[in-house]
């Protein structure tokens, strides 16, 4: 048997033998057509790992019948660049796989572009970062870029079964009686990486002996074993991470306990404090708002405890707080209001301080008009005296809409509605 992994052996030769994204690679999607009009151009696929990136590169090279040649963007140089350039000079096109494309330095990228421009390189980067963050414009504006999928579990139940039944790449030269549970078990637990469900699965059949009829049984407790806990769908500072995150925040949001308590688990489970804590008060005074102000300051002293107990325990105050911030009356009033102020400054809509509100307390500031006029609210009942106090060019400007989600903004929201009026 080869010494290559299992799931090595199993890439897809061509494009139609792609398990997933059938988004893109599906017949009549984007890829699918790009292959079969034989008119390809470079791309970015970006997504977790082990979800098929180098899988539809070497595929689409397959399809195409073009040279295929795979760089990693780090630990390949210029050098080994200028070899794939001199070849696709020999033979008009080459398709490069450039790993880890979002870690192309200057050199390197000066050194393709050209390439890319006339299209002798077909470049197809792969990439785990979102590309629209991670890499230099001037690469990505000359790609097309597709975003893959994790693979759902059917879909990685049957690359399973075609890697047991495949007798020229695959396991087909072994009997294999594998249970239900355990291939559900292999397809469930990689979280989308069917990488490492084949790897898996390799790992169970060479390390089980076969019985007396010389077929080997993979049962669920030897799935379990070989099937290592896969670390969290995220790192902190992948992309996956920041999926995470925003969920964490849209569950809440939309008051889903159970949902936003899963997203907690996952986050204390990769041991990320400090992006729990900050987003815990971002929620606190973005989401919940003046429809229950004094969540923030609960919120504030639910972090400080678990700052100061650390994990396991820390989870218990955190939980306090997602609990409550679910739970609570939502209002983004607040930031709705500053966003729009923002937004018209930004756009130039402003203009100057009315003269009765300017500095008054230095010489000869009378004689300019600052300060005259000015109406001194303390000196009026309730504090409240009627006189203008934005620019002239906005005065009847409205940032703040209150909303009436929690009896404090209900109050706020009477009180702004008589000073309007």
């Amino acid at each position: 048997m080869s010494i290559k992994p299992l799931a090595f052996r199993m890439r897809p030769r061509t494009i139609n033998e792609i398990i997933g994204q059938q988004h893109l690679v599906g017949e009549g999607k984007i890829i699918h057509r790009m292959v079969k009009a034989k008119q390809l151009s470079s791309m970015i696929l970006y997504g977790p790992p082990g979800i098929g990136k180098t899988s539809i590169a070497s595929a689409i090279a397959g399809s195409t019948k073009f040279a295929f040649r795979t760089l990693n963007a780090v630990t390949n140089n210029k050098k080994d660049m200028e070899v794939v350039a001199a070849e696709a000079k020999m033979s008009g096109k080459v398709i490069l796989l450039l790993d880890e494309v979002h870690r192309l330095d200057k050199a390197k990228q000066d050194f393709l572009l050209p390439y890319l421009e006339n299209g002798m390189i077909t470049l197809i980067g792969a990439t785990t970062s979102n590309p629209y963050h991670a890499i230099n414009p001037a690469i990505r504006s000359r790609c097309q870029i597709f975003e893959l999928k994790p693979l759902e579990v059917e879909e990685i139940k049957t690359a399973l079964k075609v890697a047991i039944a495949d007798e020229d790449r695959g396991l087909g030269n072994k009997t294999i009686d594998i249970e239900d549970e355990a291939l559900t078990h292999f397809a469930t637990a990689s979280g989308g990486d069917v990488r490492s469900s084949l790897n898996a699965l390799e790992l169970a059949v060479l390390s089980t002996e076969p019985d007396d009829s010389g077929t080997i049984l993979i049962t669920l407790s030897a799935a379990e074993e070989c099937m290592q806990k896969k670390s969290m769908a995220h790192d902190k500072d992948g992309d996956a991470h920041y999926d995470v995150l925003s969920g964490f925040q849209k569950s809440i949001r939309g008051s889903d306990v159970n949902a936003s308590l899963h997203y907690l688990g996952r986050l204390i489970e990769a041991g990320d404090m400090v992006s729990i804590t900050r987003r815990l008060l971002v929620i606190a005074y973005e989401d919940i708002g003046l429809a229950s102000p004094q969540a923030g300051q609960r919120t504030l002293s639910a972090i400080e405890s678990a700052e100061r107990l650390g994990f396991p325990e820390a989870r218990i105050p955190l939980a306090n707080a997602v609990i409550e911030l679910c739970l609570s009356p939502k209002s983004n009033s607040a930031i709705m209001a500053i966003d729009r102020a923002l937004s018209d400054i930004r756009a130039g809509i402003s203009g100057e301080v009315p003269d009765h509100l300017k500095d008054a307390h230095y010489k000869g500031a009378k004689e300019l008009g600052r300060g005259i006029d000015y109406q001194y609210p303390h000196d009026y009942e309730n504090g409240w005296v009627k006189q203008q106090y934005l620019p002239n060019n906005i005065k009847q400007k409205t940032y703040y809409e209150p909303k009436t989600n929690g009896k404090f903004e209900q109050a706020l929201s009477n009180v702004y509605k008589r000073l309007q009026q």
